[in-house]
Order: structure tokens, then sequence, then C-alpha cells
């Protein structure tokens, strides 16, 4: 065997500036690397585990890593590995032969030849994105010897399909296909079950085909040289890193852009030498409840991507108690060792041979959302971390999924009694998801991506397949555990799956499946339940879940709100501000009792417009409009009046001793009627029917109705309604409407003071744009408010402010409060003014291909714009605070439950954000992130 030389530089140690690093080289790596993140960032995760595993002590098998440099240098250099650092990966490997005895390219009598893998690592885990080649290192001459020595024709010649499959695959581009059709043509033929019932005369006969397959493909032959295996093992690794697959996945993670890697060489070990060699992963507590203890899957007589793989089924990690005790034992201690020294939960990947435990990679393992809460909650109260680490440690998205739908159980317990249970699995992702069914990844990104509900179907996953799993609702294989590709990747992105429900019969080629007794074909409904591990024909109707029972996350927003108030920092103003509260948008009481349930501090914004769409008050609200006097308009006031004050009521006692900001009356009048092309269509069609037959006495009436309604409606009609008569500009115009709204307000604190509770009402004109409307209206409002008080016998403590949304508001905040005892910035038409988007009109035409080819960072109404309509909140609020230090500003846009937007106005002083009932708690604990100062993406 040709041995390469290592240079000069190789011989005389390792170049000047160290990209190779061995895992027990302690000192080089502290020489480069002083901390830990600066360890990962280095050597990747994976590496970094390596080497804090060997650090400690525990079985590792030697080897080294190319560091994540050499990745961004092999980028720039084009897709070359530079001289140096091969010249230290050469020096780096006549290190390992010595730690291990053996020689890589073998040649040495009864000496078993150096098998090395070669891995992915990542600074963040990227399961399943990046690439792995085992058993490096053979080819036609070590096969011999590793029979020669081991006595194990099967092992060594399985080795070497393994190695020719992944080379071909990996490497060269060759689809899977090409290998795995004709191995499932031979066990077909010959009636095998297992790819473990393959023959020693079998896999040599596949060892040829595989190598015959990789000329066909690619006009090369397999190379026989052991350092050009190494080395484009290497490169396959770094070119990966910027593949399609690991895009799609930092995409769907949020980073704008995928991370360098390193490449670790590892000393195979052998899980496939026989009975008492096995493989497996495991987890130190349960990845999708968060339950203390062990999960974990592992295969005897296998090699370490069987599991993963999901190619067969493996055995439960408690099986290994009984199985291989002694060594089971060692395993429990490691892994309680490691979750203690990381102060988190461990995914762990390790394989036995011939008996002996060895440790291959150790991570913070991937978890569900429930789980993600139960174990930061658990931990802390083990006093493995803090309260502060553990509100820290869950994402906003986490609480988010958590408090998604369910299927209904009554649903579920029909459908099982009509049949439709489909097929049962492993509960590898908890969650419910509906959709279609498509039979490839490809499919499922294209209707995904028009709006579709998908379920990808699929014997098992692959890492190709990311893309498709991405976009899909739910994800349903036949085959793999809870530790399959399907399934640690479905848990990362909180996507419901069951997989290796076998009973599954897929026929890719016809795009059906058949189970059960039922055939579905691509396109057909089904339901998945991730939790149960269940699927069914059809779909199933979802539930909420409740708030109240999940006590974990109760816990960690209490932590959460504890941290948000006692932090103080500094506003625009110069001055400490507590931490930032989290308000409701409420408009009916029930809404009110539902954020209070979910931790609302008040109520941020309560749209009164809303109360006037219902039935029985809606033709009152379409009189006040078409009143031709103030009489007749002000008998209407009066008829809205107790309607208004019983909601009003509701709100109150729903949130007594908290604030509750109620808005007047916000849109055009226009919007309570019909619309202008529907009434021109009624009026026309009877016009027309009159012009060849007389109308009825009720459709003469009717007529009337709407041609009055029609006549009102042009009367109202605006170019541009949204800047328009709305807001307090329609206040002006017809005070009686919102002196009406204020009496409600007021009659009604006043007669839930009554009843013992404690009413904090914050009334807020809508749309100020010049401090002389508010000149104009608050002092009359005032007056209303005082008059009720007096005539009730009762005070209540109240404030007057105005919304912020008009940029000549912000711009003249100073002036506007000397009127307004607080500021709610209505982030969404803010936004609309500030950029001259209307936001329908944006979002139908241009604003996702703004969005999508970078021209705008973020679609505006989802994440608020700090550069531009930042700034205007942030002049406001400093601005207003000059004239009156102790005013209250918070904000009730939609932007209010968006994790970044909280941290914005946590940044620029604000008191509260509010939003949505449901969002409540996700902007709880951003609210806390913010405050621990952690950058939300």
């Amino acid at each position: 065997m040709r041995q390469p030389s290592a240079g000069n530089k190789a011989r005389n140690g390792l170049a000047k500036k160290q990209r190779v690093f061995l895992f027990n080289d302690e000192k080089g790596v502290s020489k480069v690397a002083k901390t830990w993140p600066e360890i990962r960032e280095l050597l990747g995760g994976k590496g970094a585990g390596l080497f804090d595993m060997t650090r400690a002590g525990l079985p590792v098998p030697p080897g080294f890593t190319i560091s994540t440099e050499v990745c961004n240098e092999f980028v720039k250099a084009g897709n070359k590995i530079p001289r140096p650092a091969w010249d230290q990966v050469l020096a780096a490997m006549k290190v390992v032969e010595k730690q291990t005895g053996k020689k890589f390219g073998g040649g040495v009598k009864g000496v078993r030849p150096l098998l090395v893998s070669v891995r992915s690592g990542a600074r963040e885990s990227m399961p399943g994105m990046m690439e792995t080649v085992l058993n490096v290192g053979l080819n036609d001459q070590t096969v011999e010897e590793m029979i020669a020595v081991t006595g194990n024709a099967r092992f060594a010649w399985d080795s070497y399909r393994r190695l020719l499959m992944m080379f071909g695959s990996t490497v060269l581009g060759i689809p899977d296909e090409k290998f795995d059709e004709p191995m499932e043509r031979m066990k077909h033929e010959r009636g095998y079950k297992l790819d473990t019932d393959l023959t020693v005369e079998d896999l040599k006969e596949l060892v040829a085909i595989f190598k015959q397959v990789i000329k066909d493909e690619t006009g090369r032959e397999f190379p026989q040289d052991v350092y050009e295996q190494l080395k484009e093992c290497a490169m396959a690794v770094f070119r990966s890193a910027t593949g399609h697959k690991a895009r799609t996945y930092a995409k769907q993670m949020g980073w704008k852009s995928t991370l360098p890697t390193a490449v670790n060489v590892v000393t195979m070990i052998f899980g496939n030498m026989g009975d008492d060699s096995a493989t497996g992963v495991a987890f130190t507590r349960d990845p999708s409840t968060g339950e203390k203890k062990m999960l974990g899957e592992y295969l005897v007589n296998a090699q370490g991507e069987d599991v993963v793989a999901g190619i067969r089924t493996p055995k439960p990690i408690e099986e290994m108690a009984k199985e291989m005790p002694k060594t089971y034992k060692e395993f429990v201690r490691i892994c309680n060792l490691l979750e203690k020294h990381y102060k988190d939960m461990q995914d762990v990947e390790f394989t036995i041979e011939q008996g002996k435990l060895y440790m291959l990679q150790t991570r913070n393992g991937k978890r569900t959302a429930k789980a993600a809460i139960k174990i930061a909650v658990d931990m802390a109260k083990e006093k493995l971390i803090t309260k502060e680490e553990a509100v820290r440690r869950v994402k906003p998205a986490d609480v988010d999924f958590l408090l998604h739908p369910q299927f209904d159980e009554q649903a579920v317990k029909d459908a099982k009694h009509d049949g439709r249970l489909l097929a049962t699995g492993v509960n590898a992702s908890p969650g419910a998801a509906s959709g279609m069914l498509a039979f490839d990844a490809d499919l499922a990104e294209r209707w995904g991506n028009e709006g579709k509900a998908v379920i990808l179907i699929r014997p098992e996953t692959k890492p190709d397949d990311v893309h498709g799993m991405v976009a899909a609702k739910g994800i349903l294989t036949a085959r793999g555990g809870a530790t399959s590709h399907a399934a640690v990747v479905a848990r990362q992105f909180g996507i419901p799956a069951v997989c290796g429900a076998d009973a599954l019969q897929i026929n890719l080629s016809e795009r059906t499946v058949t189970s059960n007794g039922h055939v579905l074909r691509e396109g057909d409904w089904v339901s998945i339940d991730g939790g149960k591990g269940e699927a069914y024909v059809g779909q199933l109707p979802m539930v909420h879940p409740s708030f109240e029972e999940q006590t974990d996350l109760v816990t960690l927003l209490k932590w959460a709100d504890e941290i948000s108030a006692k932090n103080t920092r500094k506003a625009e103003d110069g001055k400490p501000r507590r931490g930032l509260q989290v308000w409701a948008n409420a408009d009916y009481p029930k809404d009110a009792q539902r954020a209070r349930d979910y931790g609302a501090k008040g109520i941020g914004l309560c749209r009164t417009e809303h109360m006037f769409f219902e039935a029985e008050r809606l033709p009152i609200v379409q009189r006040m409009i078409l009143a031709d006097n103030n009489e007749a308009r002000q008998r209407a006031l009066d008829e809205l009046l107790p309607f208004q004050r019983s909601d009003f009521a509701g709100l109150f006692r729903a949130m007594t001793g908290l604030p509750v900001i109620i808005r007047l009356i916000d849109p055009p009048l226009h919007e309570f009627l019909p619309s202008q092309e529907e009434l021109i269509r009624e009026v026309t069609r009877y016009e027309t029917k009159r012009h060849y037959e007389a109308l009825g006495e009720e459709e003469y009436a009717d007529y009337q109705n709407k041609l009055a309604l029609l006549n009102a409606v042009n009367a109202m009609h605006e170019q541009n309604p949204m800047m328009g008569l709305r807001g307090i500009r329609l206040g002006i115009m017809i005070p009686g409407l919102i002196a009406m709204q204020v009496r409600a307000i007021f009659e009604a604190a006043c007669d839930v003071k009554k009843e013992g509770y404690e009413p904090m009402p914050e009334v807020m004109i809508p749309l100020t744009g010049h401090v002389n409307e508010l000149k104009r209206v608050q002092p009359e409002l005032e007056k209303v408010a005082k008059a009720v008080m007096e005539e009730k016998g009762v005070k209540v403590k109240y404030k007057f402010g105005t919304m912020i949304e008009i940029p000549r508001a912000a711009l003249t905040a100073d002036e506007i409060a000397t009127m307004a005892e607080f500021f709610s910035f209505g982030t969404n038409d803010l936004t609309q003014m500030t950029y001259g988007y209307s936001r329908d009109d944006a979002e139908r035409s241009f604003l996702l291909k703004y969005v999508e080819e970078g021209i705008l960072p973020d679609n505006p109404f989802q994440t608020l714009d700090r550069d531009g309509v930042g700034q205007l909140i942030k002049m406001a609020v400093q601005k207003g605070r000059a004239t009156r230090p102790t005013l209250e500003v918070g904000i009730c846009g939609e932007h209010g439950g968006d994790p970044r937007s909280v941290a914005f106005c946590y940044e620029a002083g604000l008191n509260y954000v509010s939003c949505s009932p449901f969002r409540v708690p996700i902007a709880r604990l951003a609210a806390a992130h913010a405050a621990l100062g952690i950058a939300t993406k």
C-alpha cells in the first residue's frame, strides 16, 4: 500500500497554526479555545463532546477533529482542503495508529487494520443534515486481513458493503435506490426478512454489485487507496455544510446561513461483530415527555446508522439490562455522569464491541416543547440549574406549540368505533395534525408552499427528505423508532410524527398505502396523533388544551414573571424602568377571563366596535347611522347604552384590580352597513323587477330600506377609509356617540364597584393626529365620567389616554402628553402609515416577494420594524415622558405577541405589551428573555 508523505511539517509535529486536534490534545485545544463556547466553535458540537468525554476519562475511541476553520478555508479554496491542514491530518492519523496499535491501510501481519468513521459536527446540532461514512479504510486487501485476524468473514464483508453504500451515496452522490434496490431484490428472491439474514456469499456478491454500481454511475472505480477514501469523505462532509439539506434546516431554524462543520475521524468500533456486539442511541430523559427516565434503542450485531435510519426496528434500551447486564450498568453510570456534567438532557450514541462499551457522541438532546419545559423545570427543582437558566432554555416557540390544538377525544373514540384507525406505531413526536398524503418530500414541499395541509408518508425518512418534512403538518413512517431520523427531526421542529407503523404497506410506485382494510392514495386525508402513535383515515376535529393543566408551564411562567418584575433597565429617557408586563386584547368577558387565566396583568385593548356587530345590536347601530336628526340619533344611542354597559361590567368583573383600556369607536361608520356592491345589486334587482311588475308590501319595504342604506353608504363613501372619518374625527363629528360609550364605561365601573369589585377603567381615544383634537374631545368626556360618578355616588380610579397610530402623533408626543395620561401604540396602523402600505393589499400582492428576495428583512406587520416604526415609538416615549414623567406606555397591535417585537418594547422602556389571550404565555416568556438579555431570533 502506498503511503503518502506527511511533509516536513507533519514529520516535525503539527504545523504552526493548528487546525487538527486529537481527542486527547487538551493542551493544543486550550491554546486556541479558552471557553466552552469557543471549544464548540472550533471543534463543532460532536468534536467538542468527544474531546470533553476523553478529558473526563470515558471510553472514547481514539481519533481527531479537523476544525471548523478548515471548513471555511475549504469553501474559500474552491472546495479543496488546504495542504497545511491535510499534512496535519496525516500526522494525526500516525498518532491514532500508535494509540490503537493498528495500521490504517493494514499490512501488519496478525493485526486488525485500522478503520475509521468520518463524521460531521457543526457548532449547533443538525441531526442527519450533514454526512457520515463508516468503515473508511476497507478495500480488497484489508477486508481479507480483517477476516484473517477476526475469523469473522460475515462481519468483514458486511462492513465492506456498508462502506460502498455510504461512500457511493454520500461522497459520490449516487441515489440510495441504486444500492437499496439490488439488496432488497436479493433479500426478496432468497426469502430473507432482515439484513442479518444475508450470508457471507450474499455479502460478497453485494460488494461486487455495489462496485459495479459506482463504476456505472460515475465512470470510476471505488478507490482502493485508503488515504484517498479519507480525503474524499472529509471533503464530502465539508460540502454538506452548504448543501440543500443543511440550507433547508438552517432556514427552518431561523439561521441566516448554514454553519461551518468540523470533521471527526474516529477509530471504528464494530457493533456488527456478533451477538456480543451492539450499537444504540439513548436520551438521558424522555425527549417526548421530559420524564426523568432513560429512553433509547439498540440493535445487536449492527452498525451505528442502522438505529437512526430506521432500517431495522430496534429494541428498547431497558432490554439491554437483561441481555448485557454488566455493560448496561456501566452505560447508565456514564449517562448520569454526562447529564450532571452538562446540566442538560443528553443524546448519546454508543457501540459495544465484543462486550466492551464505547461512547461515540454526547450532545444536548433535541426535545419536544413539552419535554423542554418539563426538563427545565425539573432540573431547576433538582438544583442542577437556576430558575433563570430554566427560563433561558425554553423558547417562546415551545410555549406556542404546547398550547396547540389536539384531537377531540370523542372524535377519536368514534373513529376507532367506525374502524377508521389506520395504523399504530411509535409516538415519536407529539401533537395532532391532519393533511393530505404525500409520498415523497418534493411533493410535500410543493403542496406545503401552496398552502395545503400535508402528511408526509414514507417507509422511513432520510436526511434528503428534510425539505418535505419541514413543509408537512405531520410525518408517518412504516419503519423506525423513537430515535430514528424522522423522530429526531420531527421533535426538533415540533412536527407531529408516528414512526414504525409496520402495518403500513407502502407502494411508492403506485402511490398507495394499505393498512387495516383501508387503501389510501396520494391526496387522501389522514389524521395522526404523534403523542399516542396513532393514525386515522380522514380529518378529526381539534380542541385547545387546558392551560391550567400544563403545570410545568404554569410554574415556568411564574418564574418568568418574577424575573421580569425584579428586573430594571434604563429606558430612552434615561430613567430606570421595571420589567415589561403582558396585557391582553379582549373584547368580551370570556376573552378577558381567559387572558387573566393565562397570566395577563391587564386589558390593553378592548375594541368597542366589535360589540356593535352582534345581531340584536346591529339594527340599532344602523338606525343611529341613518338618523336624519339629533333626536332620532340620540334615541338609538340610548338603546345601545345598556348593551355597552353590560359588556363593560363583564370586563371589569373578570379583570378586577387590573387596568382595562377601552378604545372608543375607531372604524368609519359605513363598516356597520352592508357593502356598497351588495346594496347596488339588491336595489338594482328590485328596480328591474318594478319595471315589469308591482312589488309586494314586504318587498317594497325591503326595497326602501335597501335604498336608504345605499344612499347612506354613498354619502359616507371615502376613497381611503383608513385615513378618513374615523376615530377621534368621528367623535368630533358625532360627539353623542363617544359620550354614550364613556357613560356606559363609567356606569358599569360604578355598578361593579358597588358589587365589591375593583374596576380600573382607562379610556383610549383613537387616531389622534393633533393635540387640538384631544383638547376638543377629552374635557367633554371627562365631564361625562365625573357626572356619572356623582350620580352613582361612587369614585373609581381612571385614566384618559390616546392611541398613537399616526406618525405625526409620535413626532408631537410631547404636546399630546399634555392631555393624554397614557399612550398605546397601535402598531398595525402605525406600520401602514409609516410605510405607506395597505396591509391587505401589500400582503396579497408584493410583500411576500419583498421578504423572500431580501428587500425587507421581515414582514413588518408580523415583526416590528425597529429602524423605522421603532424609531417613531422611541421618540414618542422619550418626548411624552419629558412632558409627563408618569406616562404609561404600551403597544396593542399584533406585534405584542411576537417575541422579537416584545424584546424591542422592553428596550424602548414600555410598561406593557398587549396581545391576543392565546399569545399571553408566549409574550410572558419573551418578556423574561428580554430581561435576561437573550437575543430573540
